[in-house]
């Protein structure tokens, strides 16, 4: 192990030494060895084998051992045990700009947080402006430096990278010899996360496409280009590719490159049965070009209702296609109000009559307002004087605001042992409680699991909020049993929630179904802590789109002259 590298994991040792709160002597001792180390003339190897690095002032007895084991054999076991025993998200976060390991340490031993994700959806959430040490500014911040990061993370958010995309797609229309355009790939088919960008067109000018694509303003690095095909990375990190067809051959590459893999894999089975060759050119018989203006004709060809980008995952839609039972798929226009929105009694950063008004702008009916309860004290949860306080406020409003209905709601912590932060006569005064998990993940599944059936067996919750606990590319779910939690929601008439913000998509697009054949509605919530929040309702429609769900399985389509009547009717 040469210099350089010794230098770099004593530096390491301090800084992990500082997130674990040691003695600040323990931690500068290290960092001084670094800078011993670093200053040596000669290779360390020499140093090591003479013993002299025992005799160099700065590097005592413990580190001096330490160092030789490094050099003789290219490791060290305390090293690889204190990494071992911090969480390596803690690690990651140091890159982030003006965020060192004592701030590190705060945030994780006063929020939990254990990975930039986290740190990232806290921001979010406003959860870092009362934390000693932190406010409006050092959470701006901390933002900031997190974009830098994702730079070089390898996949997106959808909701990243859907506006990139659009922003990309409104710059090469300017192309005047331009055709055809669309956004393809697991973007257009609204997946939860995407690696890259893909991009179909025709054009009279193929290779001056090409070019004006490579030099954007926007373009990083150019990866390849040629006069078909042509990728490069974003400023932003995402890559993104362009592929250029003939006209006649658009409505099969937009096919082929929409995917999934799985999806045209199946369909070129059918293809085959019925005495047909597809792919990405064209579909044909005999050789002979099929023509088709568009993909509804390419489904035409094979015999199948039109399949929405969103049903090609080959999980039943080719199927259902050939019988003409594709659902009627949820749109936005048919949400008739929200629920899961934060003001700002709990972490909301926004009073109840602007949401109220920006929920109305937006042609909703009702606004479910669901600020912390008082277990989570990270978020400023409500104690009993502050559910009071806020139901007097909402009391007000729906009197002399028109046209909008504030509905008083709850969301309460199921605590480790499944039962609620409230006594039942506190949720009584609710008009709907969701119930989620915020603590302990680390239970085992059958824990987990009876922890929420617990809560869902409470006569007062209504709504099971973000199921599995997931944050999108920062933390795997809990261990759960989503099926049997499921099947208790079910039993006990509670609805799921679709947590429609963009961190979470959870409950997940494949449960979706499984929900749906059980009976079980589900309810979109924004999970909103903005007003610019409330435009996440979005998200959680095209995860219910992928869910297979129509209008009647989800119960924000209700009016709310029905909405309230719902909640115990078959309870």
């Amino acid at each position: 192990m040469d210099k350089k590298k010794v230098v770099s994991i004593l530096e390491e040792i301090g800084t992990l030494l500082e997130i674990k709160g040691e003695n600040p002597f323990k931690c500068r001792a290290y960092f001084n060895g670094a800078r011993v180390i670093e200053q040596l003339e000669g290779d360390i190897r020499d140093w090591v084998e003479t013993s002299k690095i025992k005799e160099l002032k700065g590097i005592g007895k413990a580190l001096a051992e330490k160092i030789t084991e490094l050099v003789t054999t290219g490791r060290l076991g305390y090293y690889e045990g204190l990494k071992e025993s911090i969480p390596p998200g803690l690690i990651e976060m140091l890159k982030i700009p003006q965020l060192g390991p004592r701030k590190i340490k705060s945030l994780y031993e006063g929020l939990c947080i254990s990975t930039v994700g986290e740190l990232e959806y806290a921001c979010q959430e406003n959860r870092l402006i009362a934390l000693p040490g932190f406010g409006p500014k050092s959470q701006e911040n901390i933002l900031k430096g997190i974009e830098l990061l994702k730079r070089h993370r390898g996949r997106s958010l959808y909701s990243e990278a859907i506006g990139i995309a659009e922003g990309l797609f409104a710059t090469l229309g300017k192309y005047k010899c331009l055709h055809q355009m669309a956004i393809a790939g697991s973007l257009r088919r609204r997946k939860e996360t995407v690696k890259d960008i893909d991009l179909i067109a025709s054009a009279d000018d193929p290779e001056g496409l090409m070019d004006f694509f490579t030099h954007l303003e926007q373009v990083e690095e150019i990866i390849a280009q040629g006069s078909t095909k042509s990728s490069i990375r974003l400023k932003s990190g995402i890559g993104a590719d362009l592929r250029v067809v003939k006209a006649e051959e658009f409505p099969f590459a937009l096919h082929h490159f929409t995917g999934s893999q799985e999806h045209n894999t199946a369909l070129r089975r059918r293809a085959k049965g019925l005495g047909l060759k597809m792919n990405e050119y064209g579909l044909f018989r005999d050789g002979q070009s099929i023509p088709c203006r568009d993909e509804k004709d390419i489904f035409t060809a094979l015999g199948l209702a039109p399949i929405l980008p969103e049903l090609r995952e080959n999980t039943g839609e080719i199927e259902a296609a050939s019988r003409g039972q594709l659902p009627q798929l949820l749109e936005l226009k048919d949400i008739k109000g929200i629920f899961h929105v934060h003001s700002h009694y709990s972490d909301g950063g926004v009073s109840l009559k602007e949401l109220a008004r920006a929920a109305q702008a937006k042609g909703y009916q009702y606004i479910g307002i669901s600020d912390h309860s008082q277990s989570a004290h990270y978020a400023h949860g409500l104690k009993l004087e502050d559910i009071q306080r806020q139901h007097e406020e909402v009391d007000y409003l729906n009197k002399s605001l028109g046209g909008i209905r504030l509905l008083k709601g709850i969301e309460v912590d199921i605590l480790p042992d499944g039962t609620l932060d409230y006594a039942d006569e506190v949720l009584a005064l609710f008009d709907f409680v969701i119930a989620s998990v915020h603590s302990r993940f680390k239970m085992t599944e059958e824990e987990m699991t009876a922890r929420i059936i617990k809560a869902l067996s409470n006569p007062w919750v209504t709504i099971l909020g973000h199921p599995t606990g997931r944050l999108l590319l920062a933390r795997d779910p809990y261990p759960v049993d989503m099926y049997r939690v499921i099947d208790a929601a079910a039993r006990y008439r509670k609805l799921i929630e679709i947590n429609a913000s963009p961190y979470r998509l959870d409950l997940d697009w494949q449960l979706c179904k499984y929900a749906k054949e059980r009976g079980v509605r589900l309810c979109i919530g924004p999970d909103a802590h903005s007003l610019e929040g409330l435009d996440d309702t979005i998200y959680g429609v095209y995860v219910a789109r992928r869910g297979w769900l129509e209008p009647a399985d989800v119960i924000n389509t209700l009016p709310v002259s029905e909405i309230k009547d719902l909640w115990f009717a078959d309870g």
